[in-house]
């Protein structure tokens, strides 16, 4: 029998760190015990009573739980999924036990103390919250073999394929070093594509892929194709999720350039600025043109992947200014993968 393939997306712990996380977490937490004062309780006047009251312990455990996680997610990441689970179980069961016994001593209430039935909530809290996120991750992170036919559906588009071939074809004789410089930036393109691209890339990486692309469009396109890169203020050390930056780039070319009689300029700026990284591709925007309205796709699939990496700390914006079509990514600073 054939060994069943491995998980396109193998299961991993949250990044306890990330804001959406401990929001998420938080917030389910609270909606879980406002639900069981709920059904606990004989009168909807008594709710809130009960909630309060249930929030007093709850709040203190979960801050320092939060806390706790955050401080040793590299370690929970270096565990396997399973044991991961376990860790994070075993924490919350200890610091729960250890707040009620601490509020037991100081208000002198015995009813605050840590029972078997505390400890089974504390457990099916923590698979909730885990089970959920567990979840979420499976469904925003495309099977392989989706996310590769995404790719030559959205990146690659056929008529690219055929112009550089042919515009290759044309340099061989006449300009035969620059046809094989061509050719290698083909190849190098379609490896990136091809790769499995589900862990984070330096910036760098994707900026010297979109100069391989461009530098193919510039054999078809010729002085018709201008590009501004703005990046004296880029951390070449920033990790953004791969395959980010050049399908932007090649909507700017046909949205944008491809359409248009004359000259156009493709504006990348990416810096830093406040912990945070930017990336803005502009381009000229044709309100009537054999290319308006456009594909989805590609902004559909990155979007799934800031959620998927950096939860609500990332942002996609588009918007259409004096005559230019933009769009803005912003994402956390990172050098290092959560």
């Amino acid at each position: 029998m054939p060994k069943p393939a491995a998980p396109d997306y193998p299961a991993h712990l949250p990044d306890f760190c990330n804001l959406g996380v401990t929001l998420r977490i938080f917030l389910g937490a609270e909606g879980l015990a406002l639900a069981t004062a709920w059904l606990r309780v004989a009168h909807v006047r008594e709710v809130w009573a009960a909630f309060v009251a249930q929030s007093v312990v709850l709040q203190p455990a979960l801050l320092l739980i939060l806390a706790l996680l955050c401080l040793g997610r590299r370690w929970l990441a270096a565990l396997p999924y399973q044991w991961g689970v376990v860790a994070v179980g075993v924490l919350c069961l200890a610091v729960s036990a250890g707040v009620k016994t601490m509020m037991t001593h100081l208000f002198g209430d015995v009813t605050l103390q840590f029972s078997w039935h505390d400890a089974v909530n504390v457990l099916a809290l923590a698979g909730l919250l885990l089970g959920y996120f567990h979840l979420r991750d499976q469904a925003l992170s495309p099977a392989l073999t989706e996310a590769r036919l995404q790719a030559l559906q959205a990146r690659i588009r056929p008529h690219f394929l055929f112009n550089s071939l042919n515009a290759v074809l044309s340099l061989v004789r006449a300009e035969p070093r620059r046809a094989e410089r061509a050719l290698e930036n083909l190849a190098e393109l379609f490896r990136v594509l091809m790769a499995d691209n589900r862990q984070l890339a330096p910036v760098s990486s994707e900026v010297a892929l979109c100069k391989q692309y461009l530098e193919l469009e510039s054999l078809r396109l010729g002085e018709r194709l201008q590009v501004a890169w703005h990046i004296d203020n880029m951390p070449s050390d920033a990790l953004i999720p791969p395959l980010v930056l050049q399908p932007l780039v090649e909507n700017a070319v046909y949205h944008g350039i491809e359409p248009a009689s004359q000259p156009g300029e493709i504006r990348i700026n990416i810096y830093r600025s406040d912990g945070q990284l930017h990336l803005v591709i502009s381009n000229p925007y044709q309100r009537e043109g054999r290319h308006h309205g456009g594909n989805k796709m590609a902004l559909g699939n990155i979007k799934s992947r800031l959620m998927l990496h950096f939860d609500v700390e990332a942002s996609l914006k588009t918007q259409v200014r004096d005559a230019s079509y933009q769009v803005h990514i912003t994402l956390p600073y990172r050098t290092s993968a959560p």
